[in-house]
Formats: C-alpha cells, sequence, structure tokens
C-alpha cells in the first residue's frame, strides 16, 4: 500500500490537461459561487473541480430549465420536530458552487425544512425519505437545529433517474447534530449534490455521506464555522462496483477561532471501471487561530480494473494553530493479513471477506446510528459475496 501524508499547505499553480488546454489551479477560496446559473460555464471536464468526473452523463442537469418530474420528499420524526415547506431562499446558509447546484437552486419548486426546537432532545431519529421516480429532477432540504439542541437526521435516497439536490444544514449555538445521507439509487441513476453546513458557537456537527447504489454519485460536502467552539466531524463510507462512480468532495473553511474538524472517508472498489474520486480542502484562514484539523482517506481496490483517486489540499494562512494535517492512501489486500486467517484454516474468499470488513469496521462503529450500521453491514456483505463470485469467474 502506498500512502502520503503532510503538514504543509498546497501551492497556487497552474497545470495542465493536455496539450493546448492549461488549467489554473486556484485556490479552494477562490473559486466562483453564485445563484445565477449564467455564472458557471457547462463543464467540459478540464477544470479542476470536474477534471475527475464524467461530465458528459451530466449534460441532462446542466441544462438550465425545469425537471422532468418532482421528486417524492418526505419527512417524519419525534414529537416537536417542525416540518414545512419553505420559499428557497427562506434561509441561504448554502451558495451553489457548481453549476448543477445553481441549476437546482433556481429549479426546486421550494423546499422541505425540517426543524429542531430549542433545547429539544430527540431520542429518535428524524427520517427524511427522497425517492427519483425515473425523470430529473430537483430538490432542496433544510436542516435547523436549534440553540442546545440533540437530533439526528438520516436522509434516504432512493430511485432512479437524475437528481440535483441541495441541502442547507444550520447547527444554532450549543446545539450537536447528526446528519446521516445515504445514497442507494439504483445501478442507472445519477445523484449530483451539494451539502452546506454553518457551526455556531460551540456547536457540534457529525456529517456521514453513506454511498452504496447509483450510476454516478457526486457529493459536495461544505462546512464554515459562525462562531468560536465549533466542532465537525465529517464520516464517509463508500462500495463501488462495476460501472458506478462515486465521488465526494468536501471543503472545510476555518474562519472563526478554536475550531476543529476531523475527516475520515473509506472506501473500496471491486469490478471492472468501479472509480471512486475524494478531494478533500482545508482552508486555515489567517483569523481562524487555534485551529485543529485533520482529513484522512482510504481505498482498498479489490479487484483489477478499478480505480481510485484521492487528492488532499491543505491551504494554511496562520501559524497559530493546534495542529494540521492529512493523509490518504490506496492499495490492494495486505497478503500478510490473508496469509495469516488461511493459515489457519480459514478459505480465502472468507479472509477476504474478513480484511474488508476490518477496513470499514473502525469507521461504521463511529457512526452512532444502530440501523445505519446494521444496513451497512448486511449491504457490504452483499457486495464482497458479489466480489467474489467475479474473482471466482475471473480464475475459471
Amino acid at each position: 500500500m502506498t500512502a502520503t501524508e503532510t503538514l504543509v499547505a498546497t501551492g497556487n499553480q497552474g497545470h495542465s490537461h493536455g496539450p493546448g488546454s492549461p488549467v489554473p489551479l486556484q485556490a479552494r477560496s477562490e473559486r466562483t459561487t453564485s445563484y445565477d446559473v449564467a455564472d458557471f460555464p457547462v463543464p467540459n471536464g478540464r477544470e479542476e473541480e470536474w477534471r475527475f468526473t464524467p461530465v458528459k452523463a451530466l449534460k441532462g442537469l446542466y441544462a438550465d430549465e425545469a425537471g422532468t418530474e418532482s421528486p417524492e420528499i418526505e419527512a417524519h420524526g419525534p414529537e416537536g420536530v417542525v416540518v414545512e415547506t419553505v420559499a428557497i431562499d427562506a434561509v441561504k446558509a448554502l451558495t451553489p458552487q457548481d453549476r448543477i447546484a445553481a441549476v437546482a437552486w433556481n429549479h426546486a419548486a421550494d423546499a422541505l425544512a425540517v426543524r429542531i426546537p430549542v433545547e429539544a432532545e430527540l431520542t429518535e431519529p428524524v427520517h427524511v425519505n427522497v425517492a427519483s421516480l425515473g425523470g430529473r429532477g430537483y430538490g432542496h432540504l433544510v436542516i435547523e437545529a436549534g440553540r442546545h439542541s440533540r437530533a439526528t437526521v438520516i436522509i434516504d435516497h432512493t430511485g432512479s433517474g437524475e437528481y440535483g439536490a441541495n441541502v442547507e444544514i444550520v447547527v444554532g449555538d450549543g446545539a450537536e447534530l447528526r446528519v446521516v445521507t445515504i445514497q442507494q439509487g439504483d445501478h442507472e441513476s445519477i445523484h449530483v449534490g451539494q451539502h452546506d453546513a454553518v457551526i455556531g458557537r460551540d456547536a457540534k456537527l457529525n456529517h456521514v455521506a453513506v454511498t452504496l447504489g447509483g450510476k454516478i454519485v457526486r457529493l459536495s460536502t461544505n462546512v464554515r464555522y459562525a462562531g468560536p467552539g465549533g466542532d465537525a466531524e465529517l464520516l464517509g463510507v463508500y462500495f463501488a462496483e462495476s460501472g458506478q462512480h462515486h465521488e465526494n468532495r468536501l471543503f472545510v473553511d476555518h474562519e472563526a477561532v478554536s475550531c476543529k474538524s476531523n475527516v475520515l472517508y473509506k472506501g473500496a472498489l471491486a469490478g471492472d471501471q468501479a472509480r471512486s474520486v475524494w478531494i478533500g480542502d482545508v482552508l486555515i484562514r489567517a483569523a481562524a487561530e487555534g485551529t485543529s484539523t485533520f482529513e484522512l482517506n482510504r481505498n482498498l481496490v479489490l479487484t483489477d480494473g478499478a480505480r481510485a483517486d484521492s487528492v488532499p489540499n491543505l491551504e494554511i494562512e496562520t501559524g497559530e494553530i493546534e495542529g494540521a494535517g492529512h493523509a490518504s492512501a490506496t492499495g490492494r489486500f495486505d497478503d500478510e493479513q490473508l496469509f495469516y486467517l488461511q493459515a489457519r484454516g480459514i478459505p480465502e474468499d472468507m479472509a477476504r471477506r474478513l480484511v474488508v470488513s476490518g477496513f470499514f469496521n473502525d469507521i461504521i462503529g463511529r457512526i452512532g446510528v444502530p440501523e445505519v450500521t446494521e444496513h451497512l453491514h448486511e449491504v457490504i456483505e452483499q457486495k464482497l459475496a458479489r466480489t467474489a463470485e467475479l474473482s471466482a469467474a475471473a480464475k475459471a
């Protein structure tokens, strides 16, 4: 397994994606943000923020026009939780950072808001179910956690078709909010989403992104802080199979003093043309003294023909911080682990499944929602069984 670990800021230099196609490498904070679709050209795949994405497959979502369907979005939760339809611009914690997010902002009919009351302590999760029906649609979700509240919100994406979505997350002062977003559309579905979170003073956000299905899933998660003492934990689990593209992009913008962020994403890939992309950007601004941050990505490639790209980036504008770093690694099975298990009488296919399960267990254990972790274990087991069948067929 190869790995890279670094504690230095990334440079801001130009680079090229081929002869005659220079593309400037902007600092993450310099990229365009706008509610106007016209401010974002249709991507051609040479842009820094699109170079890993199969842009041609997303052409329907680039069109500045209404979708062909309205996805079914419904929410329910414990007593006291307010679920209501609001205008798209009711909160504006989110500013679109790419063309699809801008199209979704302009063409989602309205927004569904989930509001956790001040000082509420929910013992059961709030469930938000999003079902795409086979066409092209857009959605907008607002999640607000009142001051000193405690809550978990689970967003479950299913169905087929093309879905462009925005999610705004506002964590009030002293609140603790866990948001789990699960992407498990069918094998031909496309889901492109932007999640923007604003964390209040001494508040904590635990954001968990679980991608188990979909032909193309591209999720951008952005975090900023509205006051000192904020804490963000960003976790991700993904398993791409043959023909699937799972992409996660993160941007943590440290602009307030004494805030924390911790990022941990793990993924596995199996099958021809299985693809994963992880981009982790962290910016520590000059005013963000006392920042503590670390981001880590690990990928396990299970078969030939699969590919994982992992790019951590760190920009530091002040030396008055508690600590900052990032790391990424992509590799295949550890032969020594396999040998150890097989030497104790465990068949090779079972040994491989145990290794993969162990790879995921530490992050799954941190999700903190039993119904999600149980479902994850079941789906990963199913995917590993299919991987074993692929390996057996390749050897035949």
